[in-house]
C-alpha cells in the first residue's frame, strides 16, 4: 500500500471517527426535539461523504454563527407594552383647506373640482359618508353621479352580505347568540342611519335590528344597552313605526329609568306625532329628575318651556 492510499484510509477513518462522534454527541438531544433528528442525520450524511470539506464547512458555519449572532441583544431602549400607541401623521393641509361638505359642492359649477372632491371622498372611509354620496347620485355631472354610483353599490353590497351574514349567525341560537346580536346591531346602526336604502329594504334592516334587540332582551337584557335601544327607536322614527317606538319607549324606561336616552326617545316620539299632552307632561318629567342633561335636551327644554 502506497504512502498516499495510507493517508487516505487514515483520512477516511478519521473522518469516520468525527460522524460517529457527532451523531452520539447529539443523539441525547435529538431524543429530547425529536424535529431536530432529521437535519442532524443530513449533516452526518455530508460528513460522511465529504470527507474534511464536510465537518470544515458545519463547524466554520458554528463558529461564525457564535461570533456573529451569539451576543445578546441591547433591549434597554426597547419597551414591551400592550398599551396601544395612536400614530399621528401631518395633516394634509393643502387637500384639507379645499374641504367643503358634499351638498354644498353639488352646488358648484366647476365640476373638475366636483369630481376631485368625490376621489378624495371615495379614497377615505366612505362608510360615514354614504349620505352624502346617495346626494351625489343627483349631480348634473354623470362622472360624480357614476363615481358614486359605483362607491355605493359596493359598499351596500359588501353591507348586505356581512348583515346576513351576522343574522344567520345569530339566528342559531348557541352561546354566543348574544355577542352575535349585538355585533349585528353596531354593525347595521352605522349603516341604517343614514337612510341609503329604499323603503322597504329599509324596513326589513330595521325588522332585523328589532330582532336583534329582542333577542338580548330575553336572552340577556344586560347587553341591551339603552344606547342600543335609542338607536332602534330613531331607526322606527324615521319609519313612523310609532307603535313599535312606543313599544321600545316603554321597554326603555322598564331597563333604564334614569338614562336621558328613554326621556328623549319619548319627546321626539310625542313631537313627531304632535301630541302635545303627553310631550309636555314627559318633558316636566325630565325637568323635575336629577337626570344630567346634554346640550341638545336643554335646547330643547329652553324652546319650549
Amino acid at each position: 500500500m502506497s504512502r498516499i492510499e495510507t493517508y487516505f484510509l487514515l483520512l477516511v477513518v478519521l473522518n469516520l471517527c468525527i460522524t460517529a462522534a457527532y451523531v452520539l454527541w447529539n443523539e441525547q438531544h435529538w431524543r429530547e426535539e425529536p424535529g431536530k433528528r432529521t437535519g442532524g442525520r443530513i449533516r452526518a450524511a455530508v460528513m460522511l461523504l465529504a470527507p474534511v470539506i464536510g465537518p470544515v464547512f458545519f463547524v466554520a458555519g458554528e463558529l461564525a454563527r457564535h461570533l456573529l449572532f451569539g451576543q445578546s441583544a441591547d433591549l434597554e431602549d426597547v419597551i414591551f407594552s400592550k398599551e396601544r400607541v395612536r400614530t399621528h401623521f401631518m395633516a394634509d393641509e393643502e387637500q384639507e383647506r379645499n374641504v367643503v361638505p358634499i351638498e354644498e359642492a353639488l352646488a358648484i359649477s366647476d365640476r373638475d373640482s366636483l369630481r376631485t372632491l368625490i376621489m378624495n371622498v371615495v379614497r377615505g372611509d366612505v362608510t360615514d359618508s354614504l349620505g352624502s354620496l346617495a346626494l351625489a347620485l343627483d349631480s348634473e355631472d354623470t362622472e360624480t353621479s357614476h363615481y358614486a354610483a359605483s362607491v355605493l353599490r359596493d359598499v351596500l353590497n359588501d353591507f348586505r352580505q356581512h348583515a346576513q351574514k351576522l343574522y344567520r349567525q345569530m339566528q342559531k341560537d348557541g352561546r354566543e347568540a348574544g355577542d352575535d346580536a349585538c355585533l349585528l346591531i353596531e354593525y347595521m346602526y352605522v349603516v341604517l342611519k343614514q337612510n341609503v336604502f329604499h323603503e322597504t329594504e329599509q324596513r326589513t334592516f330595521v325588522d332585523m335590528f328589532e330582532e336583534a334587540c329582542e333577542l338580548l332582551y330575553e336572552k340577556d337584557y344586560r347587553k341591551l344597552t339603552a344606547q342600543y335601544i335609542e338607536w332602534l327607536c330613531e331607526l322606527l322614527l324615521r319609519l313612523k313605526e310609532f307603535g313599535r317606538m312606543h313599544y321600545w319607549c316603554n321597554r326603555s324606561r322598564e331597563l333604564y329609568p334614569d338614562a336621558l336616552s328613554t326621556y328623549t326617545c319619548y319627546l321626539k316620539m310625542y313631537f313627531t306625532q304632535e301630541k302635545k299632552t303627553e310631550f309636555f307632561r314627559e318633558l316636566d318629567r325630565l325637568k323635575a329628575s336629577n337626570i344630567v342633561i346634554d346640550r341638545e335636551t336643554l335646547e330643547l327644554i329652553r324652546t319650549f318651556s
